[in-house]
């Protein structure tokens, strides 16, 4: 079987700075990191191709410095990667970014399961694996915690409400991986780290993969940012010790000093 992940290079999430006037990201001069739960979705990857000899082919889309990333999972070992960066993609939302890679995807051919994060933690959304899903017409199994190969068959353990619920696949599927508890993210040593400079790297623009323009960036985003602002600073909290009678006691004197209770 032939394996895409979907990766993405995030701004450290306690150094994110906005553009007042776009509501995007400011990523210049940030430090940057690998989407964790695309780390995750990776290593799954990986570990079906040490079972059952499979390629794993790792896609992003990002500026030119996203292909830090690119280079991190192909020294964890993904076999080939491939970076979308073309000023064309710049702004794009969920669903514009689900297009171009959508487009790559095709390019690099008959693709048997499509990982990825279950978000990225830049934005939360956890619209754009499904989005790619419905771009390429094919089945999607979300909030995955672990995943199987059994012949033809994809054995997927899916997190839900109370619980979890096991689910049978056939190729091609797109799967979305959730962290598992207790995860540690995994980090190459230097001798793979220089290994994978021998490995296939494409840098691929938005005529590469034949994606039209009217369909990227913020003219093809219809996701519009009305207004963005930073939360007002909320005032320290009130800290106090005694017994549960008087802490109850307490809360309600807060409480009705706010009017929140008469």
């Amino acid at each position: 079987m032939n394996i895409a992940v979907l990766i993405k290079q995030v701004p450290d999430s306690t150094e994110v700075k906005i553009n007042p006037e776009t509501g995007t990201l400011i990523r210049a001069g940030v430090p940057s990191i690998l989407n964790p739960y695309d780390h995750y979705a990776l290593e799954a990857a990986l570990e079906l191709k040490k079972k059952h000899n499979f390629k794993v082919t790792v896609l992003s889309m990002g500026p030119p410095q996203a292909k830090a990333v690119v280079q991190l999972a192909l020294a964890l070992g993904a076999d080939e990667g491939v970076l979308l960066s073309d000023m064309a993609f710049a702004g794009s939302d969920t669903w514009a970014t689900s297009y171009a890679l959508a487009k790559g995807i095709k390019k690099l051919g008959k693709m048997d399961i499509i990982f990825a994060g279950m978000q990225a933690i830049d934005g939360d959304t956890a619209q754009t694996g499904p989005a790619v899903a419905q771009q390429l017409g094919i089945p999607q199994v979300t909030f995955c915690e672990h995943v199987e190969v059994d012949g033809r068959r994809i054995l997927a353990r899916k997190q839900i409400d109370g619980g979890h619920e096991l689910l049978e696949a056939r190729p091609p599927v797109l799967i979305t991986m959730i962290m598992g508890k207790d995860w540690t993210p995994k980090h190459p040593s230097f001798p793979a780290v220089h290994a994978a400079l021998k490995k296939p790297f494409h840098v691929w623009s938005a005529a590469d993969v034949g994606a039209e323009a009217q369909y990227l960036g913020l003219k093809g985003s219809p996701t519009q940012v009305n207004k963005i602002y930073p939360p007002p600073q909320r005032e320290k909290a009130a800290m106090f010790n005694g017994s549960g009678q008087q802490g109850a006691e307490k809360i309600l004197e807060l409480l009705r000093a706010e009017h929140f209770i008469g």
